[in-house]
């Protein structure tokens, strides 16, 4: 199946609390990159948040200053964009366009918030997925394994986590939620849902 499109070519939106780890939603974004070469894009997102170690430019992020990313907001130069943890990200129209148009299917790794501008505006007519921790308690264990946060921060992690946890529950939101309690089930149950053919009702409402 590898280098084959899904019969429903629309963009997919995938979300879900920070995480890290092979269970992070990341990873089954790029395992779906992975396994079906030269069929899906990810996006790289804009950012006001300093490069951390090992991140490159253009493709872990664009890193801008506040400033620009000011005059981006402005110009609605984005799909969605949030701000958490003092620090803009946010998902240019252009890159959507240009990987649409190149053939790809494109994949958004984002936040809840994004997700909202997006149902909020209809800027793009999307696919809509949710990743979702075992339990709040592992989330809470995998945010501090990584120990790169004060603590003040990653109560904010948390608390944010909790408010998309019930967004999440908020029914009509996402097409499909996936629980990441195991990679290769949790990936098996993307590919199925990314590949399954489009119901006449998604085609309507599209």
């Amino acid at each position: 199946m590898a280098s084959v499109p899904p019969p429903d070519r629309r963009p997919i939106v995938i979300s879900g609390p920070s995480g890290v780890g092979k269970l992070h939603k990341g990873t089954l974004c790029q395992k779906l990159r992975d396994t079906h070469p030269n069929t899906f894009a990810l996006t790289v997102s804009h950012t006001t948040r300093k490069p951390r170690a090992g991140e490159v430019e253009g493709e872990t992020y664009f890193f801008v200053s506040p400033s620009t990313f000011s005059t981006l907001i402005s110009n609605d130069a984005f799909v969605e964009y949030t701000f958490f943890g003092g620090n803009y990200y946010g998902t240019s129209k252009q890159t959507v366009v240009e990987q649409t148009a190149e053939g790809s299917v494109v994949v958004l790794d984002i936040e809840m918030e994004g997700v909202q501008r997006i149902k909020a505006s209809n800027s793009i007519d999307a696919r809509y997925v949710f990743i979702k921790p075992p339990s709040f308690e592992m989330l809470e264990a995998r945010l501090r394994s990584r120990g790169t946060e004060k603590e003040g921060d990653v109560q904010k992690r948390l608390a944010q986590a909790r408010v998309e946890l019930q967004y999440a529950d908020t029914p009509g939101v996402h097409d499909r939620i996936i629980v990441n309690d195991d990679l290769e089930r949790a990936y098996a149950e993307l590919e199925e849902f990314v590949y399954e053919k489009p119901s006449q009702e998604s085609k309507a409402v599209g």
